[in-house]
């Protein structure tokens, strides 16, 4: 299938929300584009993320941190650490079921939110806010659904792609934040495109300095996107 050409727009100059001291730009898909599924397919695999109805990459002139990442799932090998991690959480059921808005899955993230982004500008949301930034106007979501005893307790949002899953967002109740829900999440995500033989789950981005991203790294084989093709990072 060719490739649809797509016109990028280029957003203000903000403070960067990953490294102190700097500011940041970002290239935003044109949201209008008449075969936005397609379009999410070739955006994916050229190094772009989704935020909400947003399909952007950075395009910062002085500084390249932001490396968009990849598993390679055929290939990934279960760590101690993750053998730990589904050890404690296998008395979860994960079902993966569509997008959607449920008062239960809002009242979960406004909880998240009111724990983890306190007076952020994220908290206190409203059910328009819940599906702008978790429902997908580009393409097939999927909700990876974390349930204990009945009850929903996480709940991980990931885009379906051509050749694989991309991971948008992870939001779960904070009174279980010791099971390392995040983490858990990605690896069931990784079983998924196992099982059905998917190549690849995007991360988003990596970013080198940045502690919250560091995560990312413990998630091996990886490829990281130089701007024109997906490479094996060195070391």
């Amino acid at each position: 299938m060719a490739q649809e050409r797509i016109k990028l727009y280029q957003g203000s100059v903000n403070e960067c929300s990953y490294l102190p001291n700097r500011e940041a730009i970002n290239i935003y898909a044109d949201p209008h584009h008449p075969h936005p599924r397609a379009v999410y397919n070739q955006l994916i695999k050229r190094g772009f993320r989704r935020s909400g109805e947003f399909v952007y990459k950075p395009g910062c002139k002085d500084c390249n941190a932001c490396v968009p990442a990849r598993i390679v799932c055929d290939a990934f090998r279960h760590r101690r650490s993750d053998r730990r991690n589904l050890k404690l959480n296998e008395d979860l059921l994960v079902q993966f079921v569509p997008a959607r808005y449920t008062d239960i899955y809002f009242d979960l993230y406004s909880r998240y939110l009111e724990a983890r982004h306190p007076g952020g500008g994220m908290d206190q949301p409203a059910p328009e806010d819940f599906e702008r930034f978790l429902l997908n106007p580009w393409g097939e979501t999927l909700f990876v659904e974390i349930s204990l005893n009945k009850r929903v307790i996480g709940v991980a949002v990931t885009d379906a792609t051509s050749d694989g899953l991309s991971a948008v967002y992870t939001f779960f109740d904070p009174d279980f934040s010791k099971r390392g829900l995040g983490r858990f999440s990605i690896l069931r995500q990784i079983e998924l495109c196992q099982d059905m033989t998917l190549p690849y789950l995007y991360l988003g981005y990596w970013v080198d300095g940045c502690e919250k991203m560091q995560y990312k790294t413990d998630f091996n084989p990886q490829e990281h996107f130089n701007g024109k093709d997906w490479v094996t990072p060195e070391g």
